[in-house]
């Protein structure tokens, strides 16, 4: 079912491609011919006389969508097998008959100048749209089709950008059609500063691992089974086999291991000096493995359950196909939760209406209260006036009940002693309520005040942290400069060791020759003045010619005058044999010179002078 989906979708461009007025019609000899195509590609036998049936020549009128699906449905689809042909050549043949009339090369097009790379998105956003027609893909789609193409180059998505393009009149009107979508990947709006190459090897991976169904490629060491010795070999994981092959070029087949629920993968521990080792085991062979790492190790023993676990599952052995299947089934999910959030919402608003309407008539009754008092209130001063023109009319006769009065104020005595305690009550009650209230405020203020105390307390705590970090990382430079004086240190005083050996080899030389300098003093002393000088231009030029090429750096140790960078200038040779050792040894002295430290240097020169003088 999936399948044919996916068929009706690269169908529906080819068709729609031919509806040159669009109109939704489209004439019959143009859907003969996309009817005879479909028939090569999809590997299916040719039924001409069906073919003729339904387009009969009797009726010349152009056919709708509506017109064409059952022909298509029940001559073409219904006699599909899945794994009989190849969909790539289906796709590329509705590609180009709607490319011709959508997709035209641009110049202002720089990043999809390659057909091959238009063809890919195209497959990609045909893969991740819905099922409904006209095409369009949901904006989610379209940001997991770009986060994956810029995973694949090491770039970020441009949130903007796609942002800018979503908002569109064209996508809002229409929706996110698979020519926008190219138009707008073409003009390189996907992420700043990417080139096409880059793009183009991007592209192919997704394609690979999305319409290929390519779960992981890469190289590993392989053990074999007839000669037992490692070899290199370029992977191919899918969820029903693991190719291997020569190169990465994928043109040479080593060999193929079938997965099925028979299969496991298990990890290895190291040995034959291989390491980050694991095996794929099936009913008859195991095929052991290494990887460079153990994140790669983990990475392919991760895919390769994925795979095992696509193979017993049993879903069309596809997994982007499955993670579309989970991300449709979230969006409807987050539809039902919004359609219930919406009820809940239109509840609360009935809800707040008859509380309204309880508001309302609550202070209908308030107002009928106040009415009913005010007409206490002129009731009483009226019984209030009978009572004092009663009053006054029997002004005799209370004369006459003078005990019955006193009961009666007696009696009312004690009513307005009940009413001052009861107004006492209320004075009181009055004071506990303003007491609760303050006491209520008090504590608002007491809670709010810990809120600003906890976020203060969680800043300080971040900053801290931050600071931490910098600290660790000062000391951990702290070590490493210290690690490194060490070592200079240590290289420095195995030098000194040389330079002093050679320095006393030199003195136990001079000794030596010192014997037979006295059979040819003259020749010697003119020989010594010539090399003082040679020795003295050597040296000034050898300083120069340092200072010029090699200028001291920042942290490194300021080497002694005395010595230079350049090996010393040779003097030439004379016939005397005396005279020729003696030049050689002063070439030495003069190398040995160039790397000691300026106190050893100045004592080579007083040796010299004391050798000259004797």
């Amino acid at each position: 079912m999936e399948m044919r989906a996916e068929l009706l979708k690269s169908i529906w461009y080819a068709f729609t491609s031919l509806d040159v007025e669009k109109s939704g019609k489209v004439s019959k000899s143009q859907l003969k011919v996309l009817s005879h195509n479909l028939y090569t590609v999809l590997n299916i036998p040719h039924d001409p006389g069906s073919l003729e049936e339904h387009f009969r020549d009797d009726d010349d009128g152009p056919v709708s969508t509506q017109g064409y699906m059952p022909y298509l449905n029940k001559f073409i689809l219904d006699k599909v097998v899945e794994g009989t042909f190849n969909k790539d050549k289906v796709d590329e043949l509705c590609w180009l008959l709607s490319a011709k009339k959508n997709y035209r090369p641009d110049p202002e097009r720089i990043l999809l100048q390659d057909p091959e790379d238009a063809f890919r998105l195209w497959s990609l956003f045909n893969f991740l749209s819905e099922d409904s027609y006209p095409l369009v893909l949901l904006p989610e789609e379209l940001e997991y089709l770009l986060k994956k193409v810029c995973a694949a180059m090491n770039v970020e998505l441009s949130y903007v950008d796609m942002e800018d393009f979503i908002s569109q009149e064209a996508v809002q009107q229409n929706g996110i059609t698979v020519w926008l979508f190219l138009e707008w990947v073409g003009r390189g709006r996907l992420s700043r500063g990417v080139e096409r190459e880059r793009l183009t090897v991007a592209v192919q991976l997704v394609y690979q691992e999305m319409i290929l169904n390519v779960i992981k490629e890469g190289y590993l060491w392989k053990k074999g089974h007839v000669r037992r010795n490692w070899n290199e070999r370029w992977f191919r994981l899918s969820p029903s086999s693991l190719v291997y092959y020569d190169r990465e070029d994928n043109r040479e087949e080593k060999g193929c291991i079938d997965l099925d629920s028979n299969c496991c993968v298990e990890v290895l521990p190291d040995r034959e000096g291989k390491r980050c080792m694991f095996c794929v085991k099936t009913l008859t062979k195991t095929y052991e493995m290494s990887a460079a790492d153990s994140k790669q190790r983990q990475e392919w023993t991760s895919a390769i359950q994925t795979a095992l676990r696509l193979c017993v599952e049993g879903r069309g052995l596809t997994l982007h196909g499955e993670l579309k299947t989970q991300r449709r089934q979230q969006r409807a999910e987050r539809g039902q939760r919004q359609v219930a959030k919406e009820e809940e919402l239109h509840r609360l608003h009935l809800l707040q209406a008859e509380r309204d309407t309880n508001l309302v008539q609550l202070q209908l009754l308030q107002g009928a209260q106040r009415q009913a008092q005010t007409h206490l209130v002129d009731e009483e001063r009226r019984w209030r006036r009978q009572h004092e023109e009663l009053n006054r009319a029997l002004q005799q006769q209370l004369q006459d009940a003078e005990e019955a009065r006193a009961s009666m104020q007696e009696e009312l005595s004690q009513k307005e002693e009940e009413a001052e305690r009861q107004r006492r009550r209320i004075r009181e009650l009055e004071e506990t309520q303003r007491c609760l209230e303050e006491a209520l405020r008090e504590q608002v203020r007491t809670r709010r005040d810990e809120e600003e105390f906890c976020l203060a307390q969680a800043r300080l705590l971040a900053e801290e942290e931050d600071k931490s970090k910098a600290l660790l990382a000062l000391q951990e430079e702290q070590e490493r400069y210290i690690v490194h004086t060490q070592q200079e240190q240590h290289e420095l005083r195995q030098e000194m060791e040389l330079k002093t050996q050679a320095l006393q080899e030199a003195h136990r030389q001079l000794d030596r020759v010192r014997s037979s300098r006295q059979r040819v003093d003259m020749d010697i002393q003119a020989a010594q003045r010539k090399l003082r000088q040679a020795s003295t231009s050597v040296k000034h030029w050898n300083i120069q010619m340092n200072r010029l090429m090699r200028p001291i750096g920042p942290g490194e140790k300021r080497t002694s005058t005395g010595g230079s960078g350049l090996p010393p200038v040779p003097l030439p040779k004379t016939r005397d044999p005396v005279l020729n050792q003696l030049l050689q040894r002063t070439e030495r002295d003069a190398a040995e010179g160039q790397g000691q430290q300026p106190e050893t240097g100045g004592q080579t020169g007083r040796s010299e002078d004391n050798g000259c003088t004797d």
